[in-house]
């Protein structure tokens, strides 16, 4: 008996170890510890907590703490990563976000539910909840100046290649409408202040505009965020023909490279520096006065080092501007320095990372004509 479990605990210490099993199934996270003795795959800590709550589907038990009969250390010789991942994710639509584990706890949620309880992506051509080109209900939206959520219908059409807002369930006329190409869609729960939140900004007159919204159901809100990017992709489609769909893809919503608080002062270096919530959206840095503000007091253009941007680590010499934190950066423009301060090292070491990811890329044709307006506005 005793020489059985040793023959057992080593067959599932040679499975653990093959390369497709080295990141976690549903996460990507690196050397998971936990498996699904009933899907046969292996998976992270985190996840695991989200296949324990589908227990029909998936019984979840430790690598490392659990014991593992001869029967089930063969199902998961016999299948892993790479063997479950061909059924499951056989037919992703290449629009739909697949989340890592930086992302929030509702996207990790509804992709482990959608592959395993709903079979989403098992049959080719499967008719999804957010591929139709067209969807309309109600999502829960903060209201620009008193803070309050109230619901709202939203109408979002590949057709029309927009997404609007009424104010009133039976408005014949939208408060808002935003064309699907100047759309980005982020999830924000710490920032919104509920799981399911949900982040929308768009460009009006090249100026970025925030919607917060939620729902409390977070497979609706996953829908309507996979939605979002189906339109977007299907539109770009259309509008740029040769490009290819992996091109599209990287084209679609991103989550913002970095957000915090960081103090600023004007463009004089002389005045009091304030305290700020920055949001930086690849090459466009805005800062807020509050994280939910609707409107950005300020954007900065973040282009590329051979046209003349870089971020430097601390404050030109002689800063006369009072400040209360004492960690600065410096980000130099052809035109002008703009001058902040970090709470701590830590927060100025990820800005100037932040920061030199994308003066380090080069820019696009695009880019440069929204350089140019920049240029023109100040």
């Amino acid at each position: 008996m005793a020489g059985g479990n040793e023959r057992s605990m080593k067959t599932l210490k040679e499975v653990w170890r093959r390369a497709e099993n080295s990141l976690c199934a549903d996460c990507g996270k690196p050397d998971p510890d936990w498996a699904s003795s009933t899907l046969g795959v292996f998976i992270c800590l985190s996840c695991s907590g989200i296949h324990r709550n589908i227990p029909s589907i998936s019984k979840v038990k430790s690598l490392k703490m659990d014991h593992w009969d001869d029967a089930q250390v063969q199902f998961l010789a016999k299948h892993g990563n790479a063997v479950t991942k061909a059924t499951y994710e056989a037919h992703i639509p290449i629009y739909y976000y697949q989340p890592t584990y930086n992302d929030c706890q509702v996207l990790r949620e509804q992709w482990i539910r959608a592959k395993y309880e709903r079979k989403e992506f098992t049959e080719p051509g499967k008719q999804l909840p957010y591929s139709d080109g067209v969807k309309e209900g109600i999502l829960w939206k903060r209201g620009r100046d008193n803070g309050q959520f109230l619901p709202r219908k939203f109408l979002l059409s590949e057709r029309e290649g927009c997404l609007k807002y009424f104010t009133k369930q039976d408005a014949k006329e939208p408060k808002i409408n935003i064309k699907i190409d100047v759309i980005n869609a982020t999830f924000q729960p710490v920032k919104i202040g509920n799981p399911n939140g949900l982040q929308i900004t768009y460009l009006k007159d090249n100026k970025t505009r925030n919607i917060f919204v939620y729902h409390e159901s977070g497979k609706e809100v996953v829908d309507w965020f996979n939605a979002i990017r189906s339109v977007q992709f299907h539109y770009l489609k259309v509008a740029f023909p040769i490009a290819s769909d992996n091109e599209i893809k990287n084209r679609l919503t991103r989550n913002f490279l970095k957000e915090g608080y960081m103090e600023k002062t004007g463009p004089k270096q002389r005045e009091a520096f304030k305290k700020r919530w920055f949001t930086l959206d690849h090459r466009r840095l805005m800062y807020f006065k509050d994280p939910l503000d609707a409107f950005a007091k300020g954007e900065v253009f973040v282009g590329s080092r051979e046209n003349g941007y870089s971020v430097q680590k601390g404050l030109p010499s002689g800063t006369q501007g009072n400040f209360s934190w004492h960690y600065g950066l410096t980000i130099v423009t052809p035109d002008r320095e703009y001058l902040f301060t970090c709470e701590t090292e830590t927060d100025q070491l990820d800005w100037i990372t932040a920061f030199t990811s994308v003066i380090n890329q080069a820019m696009t044709p695009q880019e440069y004509a929204i350089e140019a307006y920049f240029k023109f506005k100040s």
